[in-house]
């Protein structure tokens, strides 16, 4: 009932030849949105999964320093 009330004050509002295009633009703008929104979500997933694997290879590349280190260190107790 609501609805059909909204509806008969638009069409009073902007005529019957105006509500068509206002509500093609509404849509287009409802879709755009949605679009953005769903874009926003997948970048930031790729940008935390970015993050992740900088992290994983820095933590690599220290672990590999470490061993290349231990390899080139002289082995004994001298001194």
């Amino acid at each position: 009932m609501e609805l059909i009330v909204v509806l008969i004050i638009a069409l009073l509002v902007l005529g019957p030849r105006k509500l068509p295009e206002v509500g093609r633009s509404l849509g287009r703008g409802i879709r755009e949105f949605r679009h953005s929104l769903r874009s926003d979500t997948h970048e930031g997933e790729a940008v935390e999964l970015r993050e992740e694997l900088s992290a994983a290879e820095q933590l690599g590349s220290r672990t590999s320093e470490r061993r290349s280190h231990a390899a080139t260190r002289p082995q004994g107790g001298g001194a």
